[in-house]
């Protein structure tokens, strides 16, 4: 019992980190929209686009870790990333240089 206490609070700790980091994402960004995916056994990625275009991205050991954060930091979550939410990403000089240089082997 104690064991799926400590497992229990440890897991709260996490959404509770998670949630903060995901707020003060937001207020950086003049709000904040995201999207969470599995990513195997390394858990979830929650994936942040914020309001001025800015993006980033989280990673919670577990989906339910990461479902749990999204809701308490009380931003809108999609299903997937394309469409509407996908087109709201800003990408600069940096980013587009990655880009080539994975499409040239680089």
């Amino acid at each position: 019992m104690a064991d799926t206490q400590q497992v229990d609070a440890r897991a709260e700790r996490k959404v509770a980190r998670l949630a903060r980091e995901i707020g003060a994402f937001s207020k950086a960004h003049g709000g904040a929209e995201g999207q969470v995916a599995h990513i195997g056994e390394r858990g979830a990625r929650i994936v942040l686009v914020g309001a001025d275009g800015g993006w980033g991205d989280l990673v919670a050991p577990t989906y339910e870790i990461a479902e749990k954060a999204v809701e308490k930091a009380g931003i809108t979550v999609h299903e997937s990333f394309d469409g509407e939410f996908a087109a709201k990403v800003t990408t600069g000089p940096y980013e587009w240089k990655r880009m080539a240089g994975i499409q040239i082997g680089g």
